[in-house]
């Protein structure tokens, strides 16, 4: 499994679509995940610390896991099948482990309140994975674009609009993961 964090949410200004960009911790992929509104906006509350007046339903989850007696150890993006990506909630309850099946912004959304890692099977990352012309890894070599090894018909749509957004500013802001 590798580990990842929410490094931005996007918009698609020509059609309001949002989508999630996971990165690798220790390198310059990137899992891009297509999300709904809504749940954009469930991962971009707790990320940018915005008061709430009552709990919101990833809140209300939480909450009920912690009552419950179990802990939420972390989450996984675990499968990717018709380009529809699957994840999992691990959770300890009396030291045992229970996965429970989840979409993959919920469980994200979930991840970052309790603020557990989030993980990425690598058959996912590698088949979906991506990296920008230009940018430089850990050793500050440049790295080439990357080309995911899936049949280009299906995700061409979704790979033309990831390479449009504007990434020049990623990672300029200062803040750390």
């Amino acid at each position: 499994m590798i580990e990842v964090f929410v490094e931005s949410i996007r918009v698609n200004m020509a059609n309001y679509k949002r989508v999630v960009m996971l990165k690798e911790k220790d390198s310059t992929r990137y899992l891009p995940i297509w999300i709904g509104h809504f749940e954009a906006d469930a991962i971009a509350i707790p990320m940018q610390n915005v008061p709430v007046s009552r709990p919101l339903t990833h809140d209300l989850l939480q909450s009920a896991i912690d009552k419950l007696g179990a802990k939420l150890e972390h989450i996984v993006i675990h499968d990717l099948a018709d380009e529809t990506f699957f994840a999992k909630l691990v959770l300890n309850q009396d030291g045992k482990s229970v996965e429970v099946d989840a979409r993959p912004s919920d469980a994200i959304a979930l991840a970052i309140r309790a603020k557990v890692p989030i993980f990425v099977e690598e058959k996912v990352i590698d088949s979906a994975g991506m990296t920008f012309d230009g940018e430089e890894g850990e050793d500050g070599e440049k790295r080439p674009k990357e080309e995911a090894p899936l049949d280009e018909t299906k995700l061409s749509v979704f790979r033309k609009f990831i390479e449009s957004l504007p990434i020049d500013d990623i990672g300029k802001s200062g803040e750390s993961p």
